[in-house]
């Protein structure tokens, strides 16, 4: 059986911690020749965190029996729910094949058809209340263009501040991976973890169905049409089925490690998160975590799918509140 300590390690060390810049205004030439050009360009959005949306956010994730209890105003805004503001609706003229937004405007005019949001990372700081008006300030961190085996591949790295008033409450730290179009009606075949999975010291068996994956979309306003037209997933972008969104899991795994790792007294303070393979709305899978690592109390969790391939793997921080 692998060994979970090697699993938090791996981890730990895919990545480089990185410092989320000074957010300032670079003067870019109004003729874009490269995709290098957008690096550093800046976004500034405003948003509310209306009450009746997040009452909207708490029944659409509560799959139990009973009401769910939706945060009041000036409660804190569970961790991940900030995911369904700050939308930028775009008109149908505006859309790319695929359902998304055409590129060109704050993130750049790549070409590649297929977007993913393939993880990032988040630094808390303090609530953002419910009903408060936020401002989310944004920048292009980085682009980079490579060539993997299912053809070339543009990553790019967007950094987000979020700011109650003049206070900083949250960091985040986006990575979206845009490639090729699907060939020969399929997609690349998912992979299974070389090691065994270790075995989770908790873990939540989770069924996903077409109503969640329509209600989240509808919460995010995605009309990526991956997440609700069959026919287009498989024919065109050659999956199994639906796929269920990458925040979607995220936030599942998130709310799961403060209810199964965190005490009374504590806070989640950092998150980490990074998508491996697809969830076919087909395929059950489960939410596991590990025993919290001495010292840090760092938990390593991860998502592993009925059929053994991991899915996603994620680590929470934790912090006593003040």
């Amino acid at each position: 059986m692998a060994s979970l300590a090697r699993m938090q390690y791996v981890w730990r060390h895919s990545r480089k911690a990185i410092k989320l810049p000074q957010f300032e205004d670079l003067a870019l030439t109004e003729n874009r020749h490269t995709l290098q050009d957008w690096i550093g360009k800046t976004e500034e959005s405003q948003d509310t965190l209306d009450p009746a949306l997040v009452s909207r956010i708490a029944t659409s994730l509560h799959l139990d029996e009973g009401a769910p209890r939706a945060p009041q105003p000036g409660a804190a805004l569970p961790a991940l729910w900030h995911w369904c503001f700050f939308q930028t609706p775009a008109p149908f003229a505006g859309l790319s094949e695929d359902g998304h937004p055409r590129r060109g405007g704050f993130l750049p005019p790549i070409e590649l058809p297929r977007r993913m949001w393939a993880g990032g990372s988040l630094t808390f700081h303090g609530p953002l209340p419910v009903g408060a008006a936020i401002t989310r300030r944004s920048r292009i961190q980085s682009i980079e263009e490579k060539s993997g085996r299912s053809g070339a591949l543009t990553f790019v790295s967007v950094a987000h501040s979020y700011f109650h008033g003049d206070r900083l409450m949250l960091e985040e730290y986006q990575d979206l991976v845009f490639r090729e179009a699907a060939t020969g009606g399929s997609a690349p075949a998912p992979t299974k973890p070389v090691e065994p999975l270790p075995k989770p010291t908790h873990a939540r068996v989770q069924s996903p169905n077409t109503v969640t994956l329509f209600r989240y979309s509808a919460l995010t306003f995605n009309s990526h049409r991956i997440h609700f037209d069959r026919d287009y997933a498989v024919n065109e972008e050659g999956y199994e089925g639906l796929v269920v969104h990458g925040p979607l899991l995220a936030t599942q795994l998130c709310t799961f490690a403060l209810e199964a790792c965190a005490n009374e007294t504590e806070r989640l303070s950092r998150f980490s998160f990074r998508a491996l393979s697809p969830v076919i709305d087909t395929t059950g899978y489960r939410l596991c975590a590990g025993t919290r690592e001495a010292g840090s109390g760092a938990a390593a969790l991860w998502i592993e799918t009925a059929d053994g391939r991991l899915a996603m793997r994620a680590e929470a921080h934790f912090a006593a509140y003040e």
